[in-house]
């Protein structure tokens, strides 16, 4: 796929132990907590003008540990939160609601790209500018897959480390913020060079 003039990059972003800490199955707005670093990292990311989105595999949906109106909740409250603590306003989020092991398949939960290709579709993205941020080695996939460079923050919750060309990252950081500066020194690096 070749870069059409016009299409903007966009920034996507795993939400669990990415933006916020990891808390299996929670949709309770009050233990909603940041990960470290991740605010900071958001405004830098937000100051560069990219559009940032959310690409969040939430299987509780499908399992019926939580509904689709408690996920809502939380989803509203971390968008205000991000808005009033940061300053940042989403472009998108893309959630998949199935689960891992879905009898007739499923194209959008990570490591599948579906997610990122179907937020590039509805905005216009150019997913070869693009980056991919996550906290696990199916993150990276899905990115991979969807043709973005991808980063990996190495913060503990990857942990079955089942290695393939797909899931090895263009880049590895340790929190958000780090992530964040690399995207920047790469995005103003790049457009130096035109």
């Amino acid at each position: 796929m070749h870069d059409r003039p016009g299409r903007l990059p966009a920034v996507f972003l795993d939400k669990d132990g990415t933006i916020v800490e990891d808390v299996p199955f929670n949709v309770d707005p009050a233990r909603l907590r940041f990960a470290p670093n991740a605010l900071a990292g958001l405004r830098l990311l937000a100051s560069l003008g990219l559009p940032l989105v959310i690409v969040t595999n939430q299987s509780g949906l499908a399992s019926g540990r939580f509904s689709r109106a408690a996920f809502a909740l939380l989803r509203r409250t971390l968008c205000r939160r991000l808005h009033d603590e940061a300053g940042v306003t989403l472009a998108g989020w893309y959630t998949c609601p199935h689960a891992p092991d879905a009898p007739d398949g499923c194209r959008c939960r990570k490591p599948a790209p579906g997610l990122l290709r179907r937020a590039a579709a509805r905005h216009g993205f150019a997913l070869e500018r693009s980056w991919m941020i996550g906290d696990i080695l199916d993150d990276v996939e899905a990115g991979r897959r969807a043709g973005c460079t991808t980063v990996l923050l190495d913060v503990g919750n990857e942990t079955v480390w089942r290695m393939a060309p797909m899931r090895e990252p263009h880049y590895r950081c340790a929190d958000l913020l780090g992530a964040a500066e690399l995207v920047a020194a790469r995005t103003v690096g790049r457009a130096a060079r035109r």
